[in-house]
């Protein structure tokens, strides 16, 4: 048994193999676009929450080139001494400076409306790349369940049966025959390099996406990041501001005699 050889009907390759490979190709290019006509342009931060992330950058900046900085020292301490003046007294903060009696908690993602937008992309583009094959799966299962579409032409072990052959319960069938359901998934798979051929690598038809990426992925990568406690890292950057005065270095101290040295007309000690 495990030696007998089956011949299938030429119009099982045309209205059956065929059909259901062209089909998932052109939902996948279709999903493709519509996950592109559903993505909403990235809305602007509000100036005052640019001018808080802009406040954070500017002490950052300030404090990489301390210790080699084209600032003089008197300088390079009111500008620092600014800043720092600025964070404990929260100028710079978009909801401006937090009340005494305010408690101290972290930022609610939920009561960021950027992130709710973020969320709600994330559950239409889910919808839209769960929903085809799922439509698809059931086609397959009502019209063409128990079908044997194709045999590969390599060989191979008896553990393969099980994924070649969903649907079909017959023990003594050659591996190498592959039913309708496990083409599915065969094509779900490995259609990934036609889809990145065709639209490029950043494409929404990989099917691979589908199966590792929750409907709520999207809120956290809606927005870079989760929302920060910016007086909380105000608070920090003080003291980060204070300990880089203490390894200040001006890169023009002593500049005219470095140059004469340089050029000779100074004696090298």
């Amino acid at each position: 048994m495990d030696r007998l050889s089956l011949y299938l009907d030429p119009q099982i390759r045309d209205w059956v193999l065929f059909p259901i490979t062209l089909v998932m190709i052109l939902v996948g290019i279709l999903r493709h676009y519509v996950v592109i006509l559903l993505q909403s342009p990235p809305k602007k931060l509000s100036r005052a929450a640019t001018r808080e992330q802009r406040a954070l950058t500017r002490s950052q900046i300030l404090r990489a080139t301390s210790s080699n900085s084209p600032i003089p020292l008197s300088f390079y301490k009111a500008i620092s001494q600014h800043l720092s003046e600025a964070y404990k007294t929260g100028t710079y903060l978009k909801d401006g400076p937090p009340k005494a009696d305010a408690p101290s908690s972290a930022p609610n993602p939920l009561s960021d409306p950027a992130a709710m937008d973020g969320m709600m992309a994330g559950m239409k583009t889910q919808m839209v790349m769960m929903v085809p094959q799922m439509i698809i799966m059931g086609w397959i299962n009502f019209f063409f369940q128990g079908f044997v579409l194709i045999k590969l032409p390599f060989p191979l072990t008896l553990g393969f049966k099980s994924m070649l052959q969903r649907g079909i319960d017959t023990p003594d069938m050659d591996v190498r025959w592959v039913s309708s359901l496990s083409w599915y998934f065969l094509n779900f798979f490995g259609l990934n390099g036609l889809y990145r051929l065709i639209l490029g690598g950043d494409n929404a038809a990989d099917s691979s996406r589908d199966m590792t990426t929750s409907p709520f992925a999207t809120m956290g990568n809606a927005q870079p990041g989760q929302p920060q406690d910016f007086n909380k890292l105000f608070k920090a950057e003080r003291d980060n501001l204070e300990f880089a005065e203490g390894l200040h270095n001006w890169v023009g101290e002593n500049m005219d005699t470095k140059i004469l040295r340089k050029y000779g007309k100074l004696a090298t000690l």
